[in-house]
């Protein structure tokens, strides 16, 4: 088990922001933006997500920009974009599925993993028949925020070692 334990601790890869995009209401127009201030308890300032009374293991989704030519490709487009998809943050350079259940650090702000952020039937109207399905397995993870602080666009995706 320790050897198990041992690989999930070394992810040496670091990930970069590609994307962020904030959605004030639900079901609203994504709002691209350059970065976003993550709240502990909340998630990014200006999603509807964070305005929830409520806390949520949902407080902020990412996805892998290696993911949005897969989707295209299972849904016959040419491309995907990201505001179509309703994610927050797009992340390219690493396996987000092994930063799930993990805490890790997106530029100042620190989160955790919280589980996989499974498609809505949103993704058949975004993307076409099929939607639903081409997403699924690669919808990226959900996250909460431990640390507030602000994320942009460049910033570096790492595991957070305790």
């Amino acid at each position: 088990m320790s050897q198990m334990n041992d690989l999930l601790d070394s992810l040496p890869q670091t990930g970069r922001v590609e994307w962020i995009g904030l959605s004030p209401e639900p079901r609203g127009e994504m709002r691209v933006v350059e970065s976003a201030a993550a709240r502990v308890g909340n998630g990014l300032e200006g999603d509807h997500h964070a305005e929830s009374a409520k806390p949520s293991k949902r407080q902020v989704t990412l996805i892998q920009a290696e993911h949005l030519p897969a989707v295209a490709g299972l849904c016959g487009l040419d491309e995907v974009r990201p505001e179509q998809l309703r994610r927050n943050v797009v992340v390219a350079r690493i396996n987000l599925l092994a930063l799930k259940d993990r805490r890790f650090r997106v530029g100042e702000a620190l989160l955790e993993g919280t589980g996989p952020c499974v498609p809505c039937s949103r993704m058949e109207e975004n993307l076409g028949p099929g939607g639903y399905n081409a997403m699924r397995g690669h919808g990226g993870i959900t996250a909460r925020v431990v640390e507030p602080g602000v994320i942009r666009i460049g910033d570096a995706v790492r595991l957070e070692l305790e």
